[in-house]
């Protein structure tokens, strides 16, 4: 077992695995800007090093600085959280060759799964649904143009080096093709400096669910079934829940089975997740596989009794997984709490928490950095506390992430409290009949 772990992020995720390692009576190393000197993350673990200015770039991103970290205060592992580095393949690589053990896939795990269009020619191999498209990249518009009249419209393209919604459109006729081709393109050289674009079949009335996966040194994996992640904006998630609404235990049994092949497939080491899209029919697509532990994992965590980051570094100590397929026996649902203003699209709240009360009570879990006169950077995520309920049955896990946002009070910035107490109150919502479309059309004016 490790001896020091250094975590390579910030915020709530970075105190997350603090506590577990403390759990685990592994010593810590936290890494800060001078934007989050005064953040939780840097008072509670062992040690705490600078690693630069306030621009991810210059610190959270920024390679030497990491491993020189870890060098000087001697740390046998890295554990880089979610976002930033947690799936750059470079980065597991320079670890290695600095004996340092990254807490996550190996370089050739990141490289086979990132590259979206490889991973679907993986994922057909090992037997997993993946939506119809093209066979890799397409080499222009017109090619495009030609395959999306084969498969059918309406159809999307995604840039291959993706993430967030960027270099994506949907596009329904012909008409259409070149005007959203030339702006994806654009817009995924800009932001990934990378153009490469492929095209699948538009999935109709979508849900988004994803299957976590854990996986061992042996090339062993098993899945601790499903979350429900459809509830989004912008691409971007806000709600989870386990179990999902349209799960059936034939449905499970398929989708977990199909995640394990798609892990074994590449002898996946760590924990992970990979992601479906599944229609009005229950048919199922892959979409991608995240080679890093999810934001939304406590949920899982809950119906389970399983600590996924615990598991993380029992996986990367080389410790065998139990090879147990999980069924959730509670039901659990988090909230995203962001530092944003619902009412006007979501924009970004950064500030100064002039007063601060967090929820608690029977199935109750907040994971969050925030306290009271804590100064929120704006140069990061805007996701400051993650609200997790669990109960007994839906019906139940509803009432109680109703009442406890209604007990979670943030002042001095504005967040997405309001929105989400408002979303616990749609008909539509409580019933369980959403897509990842469901938020298009939602009444924000009120809020």
């Amino acid at each position: 077992m490790f001896n020091k772990i250094l975590i390579a992020n910030r915020g709530e995720i970075a105190l997350r695995i603090i506590r577990t390692c403390k759990e685990m009576g592994i010593k810590t190393v936290a890494v800060y800007s001078t934007a989050d000197q005064s953040s939780l993350h840097v008072r509670f673990a062992d040690e705490a090093v600078c690693i630069g200015p306030p621009a991810s770039k210059d610190s959270y991103l920024k390679v030497p600085n990491l491993i020189a970290a870890a060098e000087i205060t001697n740390a046998d592992a890295i554990h880089p959280g979610y976002g930033f580095l947690s799936e750059n393949a470079d980065f597991s690589r320079i670890c290695a060759e600095h004996d340092i053990k990254f807490i996550g896939a190996s370089p050739e795990m990141i490289n086979s799964m990132g590259d979206k269009a490889s991973a679907k020619d993986t994922m057909k191999a090992a037997g997993v649904p993946v939506v119809p498209g093209s066979d890799g990249l397409l080499e222009s518009a017109e090619q495009g143009k030609k395959l999306a009249v084969e498969i059918g419209y309406p159809v999307i393209i995604k840039a291959t080096a993706g993430g967030g919604g960027r270099g994506m459109r949907i596009i329904k006729s012909d008409e259409e093709f070149e005007n959203a081709w030339n702006s994806a393109t654009a817009e995924a050289e800009a932001a990934f400096g990378n153009a490469g674009m492929y095209m699948e079949k538009f999935v109709v009335e979508p849900r988004h669910v994803e299957i976590q996966i854990a996986g061992d040194q042996s090339g062993k994996a098993c899945h601790l079934s499903e979350r429900d992640c459809s509830i989004q904006r912008r691409h971007q998630k806000l709600v989870e829940e386990t179990p999902s609404p349209i799960m059936t235990p034939e449905l499970r049994e398929e989708m977990g089975m199909a995640a394990v092949r798609a892990a074994e497939a590449i002898g996946y080491e760590g924990v992970g997740t990979v992601e479906f899209l599944v229609d009005k029919y229950n048919k199922f697509y892959f979409m991608e596989m995240n080679t890093r532990i999810q934001v939304e994992h406590p949920i899982t965590e809950e119906v389970t009794d399983f600590d996924l980051i615990k598991e993380q570094i029992k996986i990367a100590a080389g410790i065998a997984i139990s090879g147990q397929n999980y069924t959730p026996n509670l039901y659990s649902m988090e909230c995203r709490i962001n530092a944003e203003d619902p009412a006007k699209g979501f924009r970004p709240s950064p500030g100064k928490i002039t007063n601060l009360h967090i929820p608690g009570g029977h199935g109750v879990r907040v994971d969050s950095h925030i306290y009271a006169g804590y100064e929120i950077p704006p140069f990061y995520d805007s996701m400051i506390a993650k609200l997790i309920v669990t109960a007994q049955t839906r019906e139940e896990t509803l009432v109680r992430m109703k009442r406890a946002l209604q007990e979670f009070v943030i002042e001095g910035i504005k967040t997405t409290i309001p929105f989400h107490i408002k979303l616990m109150d749609d008909e539509n919502f409580k019933a369980g009949n959403f897509t990842t479309a469901f938020l298009d059309d939602f009444d924000f004016s009120d809020l």
